[in-house]
């Protein structure tokens, strides 16, 4: 019956990558569950986000291939666009993903509940809409996942055609001729680069005085110098003042300097915790005025029956792989295993942008900050030769290490990436930096040969005190 309360010894609310993660490893631990989630699971990273971005990401490295095709002697002709196809693989690939998660959920006997889910006091869930509606399920321990949303400007109503977020823009069949990117962040500058790629003029307007403005400087500096090679316009410390539409296009007003006028303007300027609504009276959990919910390193709330992981945490990450991270720490707390508390100072970060970026522990500055004293080695990719095999040699790796008494590198705190497929050589680096590991002993490992990854391990030896190909 609809309104019979069910219970269960976890009732996890939001199905995105942090829910449904702990509602698959929380029934491999043998835990009833249940899942309420309001969209499709999956959340917004499969269907709004990381998944369909990458894939059109993707798309933009295809036509940029086919472009450059001629230096190694392939005649592709003149090169094409239709971005509807696209689309449709985007969609198809998200379709077989979602899917296939349904599918493990199912499989490990998870209860899913389709609608929007209110939590009250005593740990009652109530579906209040959706396919489910009055459903009322009460767990022994619950876990917020509800995730979050794209921030929007104050005057910039998104309206899907001229003003998108990534929302509206992961839907699109037609790229415009030009866009402006509000924000220099992460997303923005994928959303950039692709654009880029795909023959879109791209203007990029952040408010900061740089973009990527939490990467190590180096590695900022090496997207900010490829995407200014390719003709990306960008502008920083800029104060938007509104904009105004006209006749399919827009054009943006900036304080003290000249309007920039496009076609379509994309807003990324960070996301909000979805909490609206979420929580009723009664509930014991403790929400910080920014609307984030606050969370111990355990993942435990005020209530120390309610967890939170995810997007709607305050002060984390907002990252995929974070919520995986969390959901494994709450069901470990829950079934009283023991469990590491996640090392937000270590997490690994990806950014998917033309050059890539990857890097995870401290910058430079933030290890001189926090009193470390340091040596740091940087080595280009330009001397790498699978980099000029491919024939995408703008990059760095930049090594941060504790220098120790006697002038030596010692415990390796930050490694940091930008260049050709730096999202999938950042492993030994995350290894080498969360396992404390000193240089000498990351040193030793040997790099195949011809490799990327060699760029990594020659950054090493020379910050090791003797370099082969780098001094």
């Amino acid at each position: 019956m609809a309104n019979e309360v069910q219970t269960f010894d976890v009732v996890v609310i939001g199905g995105g990558p942090g829910g449904y993660a702990a509602a698959l490893y929380g029934a491999a631990a043998g835990l009833n569950i249940a899942l309420v989630e309001r969209d499709k699971v999956g959340g917004t990273c499969l269907h709004r986000g990381c998944v369909p971005a990458k894939e059109f990401l993707e798309t933009a490295h295809v036509r940029r291939t086919l472009e450059h095709a001629g230096a190694f002697g392939i005649n592709a002709g003149d090169v094409t666009v239709d971005f509807a196809v696209s689309q449709a693989r985007k969609t198809e690939i998200v379709n077989k993903l979602h899917k296939g998660v349904a599918g493990l959920l199912k499989g490990r006997k998870v209860t899913v509940f389709e609608g929007t889910a209110r939590l009250d006091a005593n740990q009652m869930v109530t579906v209040l809409d959706g396919a489910d509606a009055g459903v009322v399920a009460q767990g022994t321990n619950i876990i917020l996942a509800a995730g979050s949303v794209p921030r929007t400007l104050p005057g910039f109503d998104v309206d899907g055609s001229i003003v998108l977020t990534s929302d509206e823009f992961l839907d699109l069949t037609v790229l415009p001729a030009s866009a402006a990117v509000i924000g220099g962040g992460a997303i923005g500058c994928e959303f950039a680069s692709m654009l880029s790629d795909m023959g879109t003029k791209v203007t990029i307007l952040e408010g900061l005085p740089s973009i990527l403005a939490g990467c190590d400087t180096e590695v900022a500096t090496v997207v900010n110098r490829a995407f200014k090679k390719r003709g990306i316009d960008i502008q920083t410390g800029v104060k938007i003042t509104g904009h105004s539409p006209a006749d399919g296009a827009t054009s943006i007003h900036l304080e003290g300097a000249d309007d920039v006028k496009v076609d379509m303007v994309v807003v990324s300027v960070g996301r909000r915790p979805r909490t609206e609504g979420l929580l009723g009276e009664g509930t014991g959990v403790e929400v910080n005025d920014r609307g984030f919910v606050v969370a111990d390193g355990f993942m435990r709330t005020a209530n120390p029956q309610v967890f939170a992981v995810g997007d709607l945490v305050a002060g984390t990450p907002q990252l995929a792989h974070v919520g995986f991270a969390e959901a494994i720490v709450a069901i470990k707390t829950i079934v009283g295993e023991d469990v590491v508390p996640v090392d937000y100072d270590r997490v690994p970060w990806a950014i998917y942008s033309n050059p890539e970026v990857a890097f995870c522990g401290l910058t430079e500055a933030a290890a001189v900050e926090r009193g470390y004293d340091v040596l740091v080695k940087k080595d280009p990719f330009g001397g790498n030769s699978r980099a000029q095999i491919i024939g995408e040699t703008d990059g760095v790796v930049k090594i941060i290490a504790e220098k120790r008494a006697d002038g030596t590198a010692g415990q390796i705190l930050g490694v940091h990436m930008a260049g050709p497929w730096v999202t999938e050589q950042l492993g030994a680096g995350y290894f080498a930096v969360n396992w404390e590991a000193n240089v000498e002993e990351a040193a030793a490992l040997i790099q195949p040969h011809p490799s990327l990854s060699e760029t990594f391990g020659e950054t090493l030896l020379a910050l090791a005190g003797r370099g082969i190909h780098v001094g």
